[in-house]
């Protein structure tokens, strides 16, 4: 599956299903249909036997859910006032375009409704203060337009609970760079994808999880019910490249990044010299990831029953959580090598 395939599909929290049927169907390809299941929770559980029995059981993670909106009411002015699913920066909403609503297939077999196109708005320049200028609108005062000539109209087309996604078209750009919405964590999704047919050592369930942006669900029911010894999440993480980062955070183009921490754990520190090795032996570029925020599934995996040894490998990205994520494929090929050196 190409990683624009994956982009282009929309999947906030807890509305996963057209992600989740893709990469089922991806699995199932590679991996037969006797191997691969979804559970309860929505996450889907890729199986692949490895050489040796004996060998620890690793769980590598990556989550299908991005960050987006959710209508809850509307104006009477046909307006669409909406709730953040997920951490979203307000200051990166206005004037961004949107899709309100899915194209899920129905189950009365008629033809899926499309998205409707919509816009996030706000107060015009001209008609604001001084004092409007200085500050930043919060979510709820912000409002999705979807062209509804009122409230009963607005609501028929978008009743409260509607999902809506960034409307961004996928776009290569740079040197082996990309911008795209969802790349948080579809680039996981993608590696993963293509991790299946590895040659691993011991069993590995691949996990693509659902609910993450919302504090890890997914992972947290996964993990406990496929008992892994090791956890890996594969996620992106916050780039130091940029003027106003102040971090000693991770640049675009240097390679895949090792967690030793964030502020959901701390990755164990054999499983992070094991991983740096592997990247070693690989031979490409590898980076240390120390962050004082975020956290990934391996935050769950961590102290899922009697505790995990867990960790992460990121990918570096710009402007994480808005409708524009930058990526340096580069990266994303230094992850995946790394990641099959270490399972074989």
């Amino acid at each position: 599956m190409e990683l624009k395939q994956l982009c282009e599909l929309q999947g906030i929290s807890g509305r996963e299903e057209l992600v989740r049927a893709a990469i089922y169907d991806e699995c199932v390809r590679t991996l037969g249909k006797e191997n691969v299941t979804i559970d309860r929770m929505g996450n889907v559980i890729a199986h692949k036997r490895g050489r040796d029995a004996d060998a620890p059981h690793v769980m590598v993670s990556a989550h299908m859910d991005e960050v987006g909106l959710m209508v809850i009411s509307a104006t009477d002015e046909g307006l669409l006032h909406v709730r953040p699913i997920g951490g979203i920066d307000p200051r990166v909403l206005v004037s961004k375009r949107v899709k309100v609503g899915y194209a899920v297939p129905t189950r009365d077999g008629k033809p899926a409704q499309e998205p409707l196109s919509g816009v996030i708005g706000a107060m015009a320049i001209h008609q604001q203060t001084a004092e409007d200028r200085k500050r930043v609108l919060p979510i709820d005062q912000l409002y999705v337009d979807i062209g509804a000539k009122d409230k009963d109209e607005a609501l028929e087309k978008a009743p409260a609970g509607t999902p809506i996604t960034f409307d961004t078209a996928f776009t290569p750009f740079g040197e082996g760079r990309i911008l795209a919405r969802a790349l948080d964590d579809r680039i996981g999704c993608y590696n993963m994808l293509r991790l299946l047919t590895c040659d691993a050592h011991g069993d590995v369930d691949f996990v693509f999880t659902c609910q993450e942006e919302v504090g890890c669900r997914g992972a947290k029911t996964a993990a406990y019910s496929v008992e892994p010894d090791i956890g890996i999440a594969l996620d992106v993480t916050a780039n130091g490249d940029t003027p106003e980062t102040k971090l000693p955070a991770v640049k675009l183009g240097e390679g895949a990044a090792v967690k030793i921490m964030d502020r959901g754990s701390i990755s164990n520190p054999d499983l992070v010299r094991d991983l740096l090795a592997a990247g070693e032996r690989a031979g490409v570029k590898t980076q240390r990831e120390v962050l004082p925020f975020g956290g990934t599934d391996a935050m769950a995996m961590q102290v899922s029953r009697g505790g995990v040894i867990a960790g992460t490998v990121s990918i570096p990205c710009r402007y994480v959580h808005s409708a524009c994520e930058v990526i340096d494929l580069r990266d994303v090929e230094a992850a995946r090598a790394l990641l099959l050196e270490y399972l074989k």
